[in-house]
């Protein structure tokens, strides 16, 4: 290298070539992210080049972790005024144009994630080469925190891959791996591991013409064209989201129609757009629940001495907990009483591995690792050992008593019962202080939070290794104790039980449903009764709240289970629920019914010590129970709405519809600030 100058976070060297080689390695983080120092510091560098251009840029990183993760989420607490967040973007927009007027080839160097703002700088250089052997490290998702790209990423994406691919990058949110990106034309070179530096070398003794969206591709972005696929865009957004609700993607969908990718007005309407939306309820919520995400990944480190899990039960949600485990790399072994119980079990796993592994043998090589033992054999090698059977508590302990037996004296013993106090399970132990909760959620696969259910007896570091293995399998751990219901099966049995009695008095289905989806739920209580089974709905409720409804009760007993038997409250084809195409709206009362029961419950287990602290529980809930993400948890709502009207509204439906709409004294004690 001929010569060096360095700066903080940016490390600049141009070599024997004259290329210049503008490492990002940010001070005291293992991730690279674009904070206001960083890119004062980036623009800074881009001066010196333009004083003096190389012969080319390469712009390269530093860590391990990957190119750049995006902005510092960090700093958006501070960014309340839509004009100055205007202005922020309108920076970053600068910074990445001049990236593009350099009059030299640009070369960005990604390997792993190049995330958000570090993919709109990626996509201001001429080139992109990334690394092979990443999974999905590629994306723009800043639709997931309930903003649009705002330094030029609405702009250089459509240019660059096309509007049909760059709206479906944008409006999911999703990451695409390097092989994908490749596929896309997001990136024009693959290097393999260990040699970036030198694709990036021979690409530039290349220089091929750089990719832009195909003839083909622009035609869509015609002005007469545009309104017709931004109509169709927009519908199909509409059915999972609402723009009320989550108004980032209509507005992406809305600059793209407008300007169609072009023009400077194209990015002055980009920054305008991000500054209105970051200092919306919808993105303060969301980034709430982005940090919310975090703080539960980092409750626990994550235990890389436990390899091997055993499971008993391969039902569905036993077979299911095997599969992820195993999906995530661990040794599993799966026991029933019969292989006919099994199969089903390891059916839905390999389906599970071939969708989600899709890199050469990784599917076969996770199927290896999931092994049947229908005889307990591979008990005292496990690290850790879960038993999911029957809501049963004497089946229960008949399991743990020969598990503890055969099992070694440090693996964790876990049940992932739904309702069944811990203490009642241990009764039978040789030493309770062995036994935790791991209660995972069905959808195992989709449904990202785990209970980690402390008992009376449970002992401390038991627990600690428990939290720490639901971390290491990519599960979200929440800690609470043992009480009926936990968390999410306590607030969402009489939310449930609400709808059904609001069923009894006349409403229909449809309409009680719609109330609950208006809130932003993701289903409403009567379809999740049948998606859990009315069984099970009918056990949980009985168990949770001591009644249950007669038409509840009728249903099972006809053997109209919900959407396992094809019938409940909804009669199901293809696993879809048959609705009704006409039905009365639902009313303001009807969905304060359901939420604030539901709300009002979840302080009822703050009050009881279930939950600790306030923000895990609106951590617990969302994640748990799908709670309006956009509201930002049960507890934040109620704070947003007012804790005095509040109260208010939960004394007057407690006259109208009885006692368990009482507010809790919680209630009060949190606008006291006790």
């Amino acid at each position: 290298m001929s010569s060096e100058i360095e700066s903080r976070n940016w490390n600049r060297k141009v070599d024997e070539r004259g290329v210049c080689w503008l490492t990002f390695d940010k001070h005291d983080s293992s991730t690279n992210v674009l904070s206001s120092e960083t890119v004062s510091e980036l623009e800074n560098e881009l001066a010196q080049l333009e004083a003096q251009v190389p012969a080319a840029l390469v712009i390269i990183s530093g860590k391990d972790s990957g190119f750049i993760a995006g902005a510092d989420i960090t700093e958006f607490g501070d960014l309340d005024d839509a004009t100055e967040v205007t202005a922020t973007a309108s920076r970053g927009q600068a910074v990445c144009q001049r990236i593009a007027d350099l009059p030299c080839p640009t070369v960005a160097a990604l390997n792993g994630f190049t995330l958000g703002g570090g993919l709109e700088v990626a996509l201001a250089c001429d080139y992109r080469v990334a690394l092979r052997g990443y999974k999905r490290c590629m994306g723009l998702p800043e639709v997931q925190l309930g903003f649009n790209p705002g330094w030029g990423g609405t702009v250089r994406s459509v240019q660059l891959l096309g509007a049909p691919v760059a709206l479906d990058l944008m409006l999911t949110g999703k990451m695409v791996s390097p092989v994908e990106a490749e596929k896309i034309g997001l990136v024009d070179r693959l290097a393999e591991p260990g040699t970036l530096v030198e694709s990036v070398t021979a690409l530039l003794a290349e220089k091929p013409r750089p990719k832009r969206a195909s003839f083909t591709q622009r035609l869509l972005d015609l002005a007469p064209i545009r309104p017709l696929i931004a109509k169709n865009v927009r519908a199909r957004v509409r059915r999972r989201a609402k723009p009320e609700h989550y108004p980032a993607p209509f507005a992406i969908i809305d600059l793209w129609q407008q300007f169609g990718a072009k023009g400077r007005e194209a990015f002055a309407a980009e920054a305008e757009s991000i500054g209105r939306l970051m200092v919306g309820d919808t993105s303060k919520n969301l980034v709430r629940v982005f940090f919310l995400r975090e703080r539960l990944k980092k409750l626990a480190p994550k235990e890389t001495r436990i390899s091997k899990v055993h499971v008993v039960g391969a039902g569905v949600m036993g077979g299911d907990i095997a599969s992820w485990c195993a999906l995530r790399g661990l040794d599993v072994s799966l026991q029933d009483r019969e292989m006919r119980f099994v199969e089903p079990a390891i059916a839905r796993a390999k389906k599970l591995f071939s969708r989600r592994l899709r890199g050469p043998g990784e599917a076969e090589a996770a199927e290896q690792r999931l092994t049947v033992d229908l005889s307990g054999d591979r008990v005292p090698e496990a690290d850790v050992i879960i038993e999911a059977i029957i809501e049963d508590v004497g089946a229960k302990r008949d399991v743990f008593r020969k598990l503890e037996a055969a099992a070694a004296p440090d693996a964790i013993l876990a049940t992932n019962t739904s309702s069944i106090g811990l203490e009642e399970i241990a009764e039978k132990f040789e030493d309770p202080s062995r036994l935790v909760g791991l209660h995972f959620f069905n959808p195992v696969a989709r449904l990202p939070l785990v209970e980690v259910v402390k008992g009376e007896k449970s002992a401390a570091d038991v627990v600690s290794r428990a939290m720490s293995f639901a971390t290491q399998i990519g599960k979200l751990p929440l800690p609470c104790r043992s009480a009926p219901g936990f968390v999410v099966n306590r607030i969402l049995a009489p939310y449930m039980l609400e709808a059904l009695r609001a069923h009894e008095e006349g409403t229909p289905i449809e309409t009680i449903d719609k109330a609950a989806t208006d809130f932003g739920m993701p289903t409403g209580p009567v379809e999740l009764s049948d998606r859990v089974g009315l069984d099970i709905s009918l056990h949980v409720t009985e168990s949770l709240c001591g009644v249950a409804p007669e038409a509840l009760r009728k249903k099972v007993a006809a053997g109209d289970l919900g959407a396992k038997s094809g019938k409940g409250f909804y009669e199901f084809k293809d696993n879809r629920p048959q609705r009704a195409k006409d039905f009365p709206a639902p009313d303001k009362t009807l969905q304060d019914r359901l939420i604030l029961l539901l709300v009002n419950e979840s302080m009822a287990c703050f009050e009881e010590g279930i939950v600790d602290d306030l923000d895990l529980l609106d951590a617990g809930v969302i994640f748990g129970t799908g709670f309006a993400p956009f509201r930002g948890g049960p507890i934040h709502y109620a704070k947003q709405a007012g804790i005095d009207a509040v109260i208010a509204r939960l004394e007057d439906l407690a006259k109208r519809y009885g006692t368990q709409f009482t507010p809790r004294p919680g209630w009060r004690d949190l606008a006291h600030g006790r």
